[in-house]
């Protein structure tokens, strides 16, 4: 089989996930479709902090919304139904992905990052909530569009059975998603769709009356900070904020990337409802993701053990308090917001 889905345009993005939804969504007509637009109307904000799990042996801790709700969610948010299966047989799910490359639909699929050849070494990890789209094949090789990646590229067979069925946490068992029965959204729909996403996103980070979830689960976490040092040792409680960091900064694009996508959302949200309070929220989130970064920088001092004092601990807490303090305000802001 050779097939190749010429009018399928490559997009680079911020995040693997808003990249797939971008693309797909815009491949099916929605040519207003970028990706602050994609993330926002996926209610992606979000942030969640699990003392009591582990992920790669450190705490887990999150600051979007789980994988695969984003292209979920804008697409239902757009009346636009998403068709996903998943699969026990290698053999089977690549019998499926021939079928709807030969019918000229571009799809996206949940990979396992450590595995996948065109990543640099040092950007390979057990990761397995990695996204992309499979656009064609010649010469026995699949066309992949990489929304992180600057230009296209190609997996073969082999490669990219061995992305599809990572094994571990979040396994993809072949996970393939794409748009079904796409209609045209008018200017009213897309206005009900922002306005809805923006109550929704404001009510999981202000709302939730869970101390661990949403801006409250900031000073949670530094609660939490606080204490490593004295109960887990210095060396323990670096490679926890080393943790942190990562998730923040490493996965996807981090708490801080998250952060100034969404903003950029508010910007774009902003125009299409004409509405310059959420120009005004804009800034604040932007704030937001600039403490989050000035975190990290701390955080890393600690890992590395520059900085191993109960006070730079301290520091570290009072970094997240401050943060959950703006996040409270903007999205209790945004929650109480009549359009």
């Amino acid at each position: 089989m050779e097939t190749i889905i010429t009018d399928f345009n490559h997009i680079q993005t911020a995040h693997c996930e808003n990249g797939v939804a971008t693309s797909l969504l815009r491949y099916h007509g929605l040519d207003f479709m970028s990706e602050p637009l994609a993330f926002g109307l996926g209610v992606g904000l979000f942030y969640i902090y699990l003392p009591f799990m582990k992920f790669s042996n450190g705490p887990a801790i999150s600051f979007r919304t789980m994988p695969g709700d984003i292209f979920k969610r804008a697409s239902r948010s757009l009346g636009i139904k998403v068709a996903r299966k998943k699969f026990r047989s290698t053999v089977a799910a690549q019998e499926f992905l021939d079928k709807k490359v030969t019918e000229g639909v571009p799809v996206g699929c949940q990979v396992g990052v450590f595995h996948l050849k065109y990543f640099a070494k040092e950007y390979r990890f057990h990761f397995n909530a990695h996204n992309l789209i499979v656009y064609g094949k010649e010469d026995g090789r699949y066309l992949i569009s990489d929304p992180v990646m600057e230009t296209v590229t190609s997996l073969s067979v082999a490669e990219l059975e061995d992305v599809r069925f990572a094994r571990g946490p979040l396994a993809p068992k072949g996970h393939i998603y794409f748009p079904v029965n796409v209609p045209k959204v008018g200017e009213e729909q897309l206005r009900k769709a922002v306005k809805i996403s923006l109550k929704k996103n404001a009510w999981w980070m202000s709302q939730v009356p869970v101390s661990c979830i949403g801006s409250s689960g900031f000073a949670y976490t530094g609660k939490h900070i606080r204490k490593w040092r004295d109960k887990l040792g210095v060396k323990q409680a670096g490679l926890n904020l080393g943790q942190i960091v990562r998730m923040q900064e490493e996965i996807g694009t981090g708490g801080g990337g998250f952060r100034f996508i969404y903003a950029a959302f508010l910007e774009q949200a902003a125009e299409i409802l004409q509405d310059d309070r959420l120009s005004r929220l804009s800034e604040e989130v932007t704030k937001s993701g600039d403490l989050l970064r000035s975190s990290a920088v701390r955080m890393a001092a600690v890992y590395k053990g520059r900085k191993t004092e109960q006070q730079d601990f301290n520091e570290v807490a009072e970094g997240f308090e401050e943060i959950g303090a703006l996040e409270k305000k903007i999205f209790s802001e945004l929650y109480k917001m009549k359009f």
